[in-house]
């Protein structure tokens, strides 16, 4: 256990519990920093650390807000954008109007999955890039065609663009359940489209369709009409962005979201409620940020070079103000910059645009590592902010508070899981060695009975505990979710996409607001690393 002031923290993985050290419980925002902030900490609220963070060395935190600090609800959220791109599929692209009659379901796809836009397949593979499980649009794929197909090659596939595309984000659920649909009907119906329309020109329909819905504002149309109706509420946000200015940083805000969706979005989260129960849209929010940058489409605004130009946002008007790196420049007739931006110290500044050296300059940043980020994109938001900058990242996995619960409740059935695995190998070996034994001609016949009649009793007693194994694996794997098991996980190995969170996340949590449970000053350690020879070695 390591104590830190005033936290008491947990490194140990089996720990279901943080425990904080004050004693009374509180019905408010519960934040590290509070009197009343007393309680014990659900393992799903964890910061799990990969890379060693010490947060005194951090000056400014930044956050992404499309989920990240907005949640969006997939019941609603996603729904809203299936059926959206539903519509554009029939009414702009052509086809069939049966399509107008399915329906979603938000529960099926999971991130780190991986689309084979040739062959129409959906796939989960692990770190080292094998393919545990794959689909061909619902219909799983059966071991020999997985090997058949993605085994028996002379060149190891990259499972990468252009070939294949990544379900990363949240965003791309309801388009990978659309694409395994359109493959179903395309392989039972395929007099209802032309020769040419193969899974990858259908893959190419619904990216432009998703676009489309996103291009003509249908989608942020809804939601800014009943925010809550698609996001979370989240009372912790406040306080978590008050702590850490509190504690000397800075705050700042990148979004790819414009300055009119993005007012609504942060209006909802962070301003307070009116007393007939509305809310009032206006720019109280911004007392929390230093910066604001939207329209920032990341992740080139994490490339310095980027040309992209910086236009100062007018909150109230939303009108653009060209900036020389931050300075607003000089109208065309007007010897002064715009009266509207005098007043520098009543609230942060809002911008549109540029790239990643104007925000170090406007934060008056010395070193990357001294930025601290946070979003949800493995891609768009962590990889290229971690190794094109060298900021400090912390990825925001919704999914990981319901899965480490799952893995609390399942510990015994791991403990059986593992017994079972070791119980094979030691039966296989046995197996191995008897094999061997009945090759050699020095054997009496008698010996050689014996011998045969142990093998047979062995051979036996392998396949109940293989068919016992395999049974159990799949009621866990099915625990988890009923087609792809467990995020982290494919089998025994960790999945691409925990690789992905291995590699690019210094910090990774549940929720953006975890982090008002810490202190603003903690130093975050990773565990120790094993290799599989210390795990029988080292005591755990």
């Amino acid at each position: 256990m390591e104590e830190t002031h005033g936290t008491v923290v947990s490194n140990n993985n089996s720990s279901r519990h943080l425990r904080m050290d004050f004693s009374h419980g509180s019905q408010e925002p519960c934040i590290w920093s509070s009197p009343e902030g007393g309680h014990v900490m659900d393992i799903g609220k964890h910061i799990f650390c990969n890379r060693s963070l010490n947060m005194k060395n951090i000056v400014a935190v930044g956050f992404d807000m499309d989920y990240t600090l907005a949640q969006y609800k997939p019941e609603t959220f996603e729904s809203l954008a299936y059926e959206g791109t539903i519509r554009k599929l029939v009414y702009d692209l052509g086809y069939p109007r049966e399509l107008l009659n399915w329906s979603f379901d938000w529960k099926y796809m999971v991130r780190g999955l991986v689309l084979d836009k040739k062959r129409g397949n959906i796939l989960k593979m692990d770190r080292h890039k094998y393919v545990k499980v794959a689909y061909h649009g619902f219909k799983e794929l059966s071991k020999e065609e997985k090997v058949c197909t993605y085994g028996n090659t002379l060149i190891r596939d990259a499972f990468d663009e252009p070939d294949y595309a990544l379900i990363d984000t949240l965003f791309s659920l309801a388009e990978a359940y659309l694409f395994a649909q359109l493959v179903d009907l395309r392989d039972n119906n395929p007099g209802n489209f032309p020769d040419s329309t193969d899974y990858a020109s259908m893959y190419k329909d619904v990216r432009a369709a998703v676009d489309l819905c996103h291009r003509d504002g249908t989608l942020k149309q809804m939601v800014a009409k009943d925010p809550k109706r698609y996001i979370n509420e989240d009372p912790s946000i406040v306080p978590m962005l008050k702590m850490l200015r509190d504690s000397g940083r800075s705050t700042f805000l990148v979004t790819n979201s414009f300055w009119d969706y993005t007012n609504i979005v942060m209006n909802f989260l962070c301003t307070s409620r009116t007393v007939d129960g509305t809310r009032k849209c206006n720019f109280d929010w911004l007392q929390h940020f230093d910066v604001v940058i939207t329209g920032s489409a990341k992740p080139g605004f994490f490339h310095d070079d980027s040309r992209a130009n910086l236009f100062e946002v007018e909150p109230k008007s939303g009108m653009l103000i060209n900036t020389d790196n931050g300075s607003p420049m000089p109208q065309v007739g007007d010897i002064s910059p715009s009266s509207s931006l005098k007043a520098r110290n009543e609230s942060c500044r809002v911008f549109q645009g540029g790239n990643v050296g104007h925000l170090h300059k406007l934060l008056s940043i010395e070193s990357s590592s001294q930025v601290l980020y946070v979003g949800d994109h493995i891609y768009g938001d962590i990889l290229r902010s971690k190794k094109v900058l060298g900021w400090r990242t912390m990825l925001v996995v919704p999914e990981l508070e319901r899965e480490v619960e799952l893995l609390w409740k399942l510990r015994d059935t791991r403990k059986q899981l593992r017994l079972l695995r070791n119980q094979r190998d030691l039966i296989e070996d046995k197996i191995h060695h008897l094999k061997w034994s009945l090759k050699f001609d020095d054997i009496s016949p008698r010996e050689k009975q014996k011998l045969s009649s142990e093998l047979d009793a062995l051979e036996s007693q392998r396949e109940q505990v293989r068919l016992s194994h395999q049974e159990a694996q799949r009621e866990n794997h099915q625990k988890f979710h009923k087609v792809w098991g467990q995020l982290m996980k494919t089998g025994y190995q960790n999945s691409r996409f925990a690789h992905q969170v291995e590699r690019f996340a210094c910090l990774y949590t549940s929720q953006v607001s975890n982090l008002s449970l810490y202190s603003p000053d903690k130093y975050y350690r990773p565990s120790e690393d094993f290799m599989p020879h210390e795990f029988d070695i080292i005591p755990m």
